[in-house]
């Protein structure tokens, strides 16, 4: 499998330093099945309003921590996507919620895994951050941490669409032990300080057994964050990324200040040749340079900076 490669403008992107920029993409896997959903550009569309609230509080002078948490809240209200509202269901037909945020200056984070229902899983791992006391909740001991921090706790059919139930059905009738992904959502960001950060929040595998953890949620596998390096978000088969602690391994090809770009067809095409792998990442350095890629029939992304206009595409 090849790694794509992203657009030329992509390339051309950043360098200088002193300018923020934010990239997110809304999962690796196939191109959207229904006719409808492409020519609508629904994934795209939710990938721009992402970037947008992003883009304005990196505009306003927050930080990158606040702008990739704002993002990825568009995307898990976003039925479309495989987080938050939409995520993807388990053997039970439960939503399990696994979700990850980090600062690239004091490597702050904060982590949930096979968490109940809650409307923005991101939202309270940036709770677990701020906490300080520990890096990952797990399951009902994650709800009871948010629950404590003030976030409502909801039922799976709340946040369940039609969708997702019948992609679920379609799988746990044949009696598959396994379903696809797709899905997952994340965003990197370079503030105009140089601070960078990343989040992830994903539903995991449709069917997936009880307790399923995959990569989203673990630093330096889905998620990973540091200033004399850069950002990553990846998507994916999580099993492979685990294993290759691909988000660390990106961000590691920025600290000789490979570009972005390099960096990212580089672990993709690793995660193909190594383990047959499949998924994506996106990257920004703290210069602000963004890069992606993906060996996957599509990954929804778009991208913004204070010297580039709003951008997107698979």
């Amino acid at each position: 499998m090849t790694a794509s490669r992203a657009s030329s403008i992509l390339e051309a992107w950043g360098g200088e330093g002193g300018t923020w920029s934010i990239v997110v993409h809304g999962g690796a896997g196939d191109a959207p099945s229904d006719p409808g959903v492409a020519q609508a550009g629904e994934p795209f569309a939710g990938c721009r309003r992402a970037v947008e609230a992003g883009s304005a509080a990196l505009r306003s002078g927050l930080g990158a921590l606040e702008a990739v948490e704002r993002a990825v809240a568009v995307l898990e209200d976003d039925p479309w996507f495989n987080a938050g509202t939409g995520a993807c269901l388990n053997e039970a037909g439960l939503v399990e919620l696994d979700a990850a945020i980090m600062e690239g200056g004091k490597l702050r984070a904060g982590a949930v895994c096979a968490l109940p229902p809650f409307r923005h899983p991101v939202a309270v791992a940036r709770a677990a951050l701020e906490d300080g006391r520990h890096v990952l909740y797990a399951a009902e001991g994650a709800a009871a941490f948010a629950v404590e921090r003030g976030f409502e706790r909801v039922t799976s059919e709340a946040m369940t669409t039609e969708d997702a139930r019948r992609r679920w059905a379609a799988v746990h009738e044949r009696r598959q032990g396994r379903g696809s992904g797709g899905g997952t959502v994340g965003a990197v960001a370079c503030d105009a300080s140089g601070n960078v950060a990343a989040a992830t929040s994903t539903g995991g595998l449709v069917n997936k057994r009880l307790g399923r953890v995959g990569d989203s949620p673990l630093l330096g596998a889905g998620t990973y964050a540091d200033n004399d390096s850069g950002a990553c978000s990846a998507t994916g088969h999580g099993e492979s990324i685990m294993r290759l602690a691909l988000a660390k391994t990106a961000t590691d090809y920025l600290r000789s200040r490979t570009h972005p770009e390099d960096a990212a067809r580089a672990v993709i095409r690793s995660l193909g040749s190594r383990l047959a792998g499949t998924g994506g990442v996106i990257l920004v350095d703290r210069a602000g340079r963004m890069g992606w890629a993906r060996n996957t029939a599509a990954m929804p992304w778009a991208a913004e900076g204070q010297a580039f206009p709003l951008t997107w595409g698979t």
